[in-house]
């Protein structure tokens, strides 16, 4: 136990140490993981929002006093909270009232129609019908829903269904008609309006959506701060006490920084959140941000500024991921590029030279490329050896990519739930070859590349237990092994979860352990995850209880 740490939270205001404080909270009788290289202890300390102490259970009993709260974690597995790393929490919040066209929910497309015919019923004739989360993969007819389909479930509103990865959507003919699309119309750089036999099928890719989006009304301030509780309140139920939202500004514009303000001046923000800003040039966010002296390391622990995000590309499922070499299938696409070579390299180093972190979005190994040739280049003019730049996804990164990374100091920041939700798939689209060996997560552990994880929610759920067993198992949803010999243990895959995720953010000395000083951020999960079987930690396990510097946020027994 790290008494000296522990005796300097507490000091009068002359600096000098005073008597060591009695602890607000124990957890005890139960394994605590305090990090990767920390390891177990028998009971851990909490004084005010930080951990006091950790350690054997009969140190850490000196500490309490009678007025502290000692939990009984009945064997019950204690570690730090959970940090997604690339989710987005407005997104989330908002789309938890759309239509629930995931295939656990919609798993037929009549099913899906269904759906959207039931909320149609309930919705006034020319409101807005939006659904998320159909991937046609999993669909039984194999296929994308077709325009005339969803002008047959809500012939009397405009409807958009966003498929799961977020980078194409379908829409009825109401939609398109206010969008101001047509046959015509001509074709966006970076986006696809696809048409079969000269008419519009509804599916619009990546930037040939924007017309759509800039007909739906947006979301007011009301609605924003309410989206960021809910869905930050969701998180908390799994144990995640820290996120990433990836990408501020996309639906509300600069309002949404307002928003994150007013929602923790309100105590309506339930989650430390690091914000990535939109900085694509259509709908950039930067410069407000730039004026209003918001770069990288603004805030706090609870509300933070930390990247810029740009899209180079879109997703392997929906074959707009930008690849070296094309998709299967007659077509011969290689994906969607949303942005030139000069183009992205002049917003690169302007961000950089700025003092900004960058968290870009690159999936397929082109795209990556392109994006590791920008951040070079930046660095090579303003060296900055701790600057931490991410390659947001990294799926399908190339061992020459990663020499690369390792000699800049360029981190991959994968999502290895999508191993599980989307790996059929991208064995679908792109081969075994290429498909199995996405997200090669141990690769990047051995490389010294601290990988985090996380959902991209609401691409898919933010519940961490899929993504520990694809960290595990490397096993889809339907049982493919996607590689088994990038399986990590499951001390590896806390690590990522945690004190990985904080590293990320250039946190790691503020959170992510559960050592004297940091964050007494913490979740307790219902088994022992040190020793449940993956199938167990997929099937059988749920947070129990989250506590968010050294507040009890969850209990979901209700009884701690």
């Amino acid at each position: 136990m790290n008494i000296a740490v522990s005796q300097s939270l507490a000091s009068d205001r002359s600096g000098e140490a005073t008597a060591r404080p009695i602890a607000d909270i124990i957890l005890r009788n139960g394994p605590i993981w305090c990090g990767r290289n920390e390891g177990v202890v028998e009971a851990v300390a909490i004084w005010q929002d930080r951990i006091l102490a950790s350690g054997r259970d009969a140190d850490i009993a000196s500490l309490a006093g009678p007025a502290t709260r000692i939990i009984d974690l009945k064997g019950r597995l204690a570690t730090p909270g959970l940090n997604d790393s690339h989710l987005h929490l407005i997104s989330l919040g908002m789309m938890m009232d759309w239509v629930d066209a995931k295939p656990t929910t919609a798993p037929t497309l009549e099913s899906l129609l269904s759906a959207i015919k039931e909320r149609a019923s309930k919705t006034r004739p020319g409101e807005w019908i939006l659904a998320r989360g159909y991937d046609q993969t999993k669909l039984d007819v194999e296929r994308h829903p077709h325009r005339s389909e969803l002008d047959q479930a809500a012939p009397d509103h405009p409807m958009m269904l966003v498929r799961t990865c977020g980078h194409i959507s379908i829409c009825n003919s109401k939609a398109l008609e206010l969008a101001g699309i047509d046959e015509s119309s001509p074709t966006p750089p970076g986006g696809l309006i696809e048409q079969q036999n000269g008419r519009l099928t509804g599916l619009l890719a990546e930037n040939a959506r924007a017309p759509v989006w800039a007909v739906i009304p947006p979301p007011t301030q009301d609605e924003l701060v309410a989206a960021i509780e809910r869905g930050g309140r969701h998180l908390l139920s799994y144990g995640i006490t820290s996120c990433m939202d990836a990408a501020v500004g996309q639906r509300g514009g600069f309002g949404e920084i307002a928003a994150y303000h007013r929602a923790k001046r309100e105590g309506r923000l339930p989650v430390r959140t690091w914000l990535a800003l939109l900085g694509d040039p259509d709908k950039t966010i930067v410069p407000q941000c730039y004026e209003a002296g918001l770069i990288s390391g603004t805030g706090d622990d609870m509300l933070m500024v930390g990247a810029i995000k740009f899209f180079l590309d879109g997703s392997a499922g929906g074959r707009t991921a930008w690849m070296s070499k094309p998709y299967l299938g007659e077509d011969a696409t290689t994906g969607v590029q949303m942005m030139s070579d000069d183009e992205l390299n002049e917003l690169v180093m302007d961000a950089h030279a700025k003092g900004y972190q960058l968290a870009c979005h690159a999936i397929g190994d082109a795209a990556i490329e392109q994006l590791i040739t920008a951040y070079e280049r930046a660095l090579a003019a303003f060296p900055d050896p701790n600057r931490r730049h991410r390659i947001e996804h990294s799926g399908f990164s190339t061992p020459e990519q990663h020499d690369r990374m390792v000699k800049a100091g360029i981190y991959p920041c994968p999502q290895q739930v999508f191993v599980y939700d989307f790996g059929d798939a991208y064995v679908s689209v792109l081969g075994e070859e290429r498909g199995l060996k996405s997200y090669p997560f141990k690769t990047w552990i051995n490389l010294g590349l601290k990988p985090a994880t996380g959902s991209d929610a609401p691409v898919c759920e933010p519940d961490p237990f899929p993504n520990f067993y694809a960290m595990l198992t490397r096993k889809t949803w339907k049982g493919t092994v996607m590689d088994a010999s990038e399986c990590i243990s499951i001390e590896e895959a806390l690590q990522a979860y945690t004190e990985y995720g904080a590293f990320s953010q250039k946190m790691e000395n503020v959170k992510g352990r559960l050592v004297p000083g940091q964050l007494a951020d913490i979740a307790v999960f219902s088994r022992n995850l040190l020793t449940a079987s993956p199938e167990d930690i997929l099937d059988n396990t749920q947070c129990d209880l989250t506590i968010r510097g050294g507040s009890i946020v969850h209990d979901r027994l209700g009884v701690s």
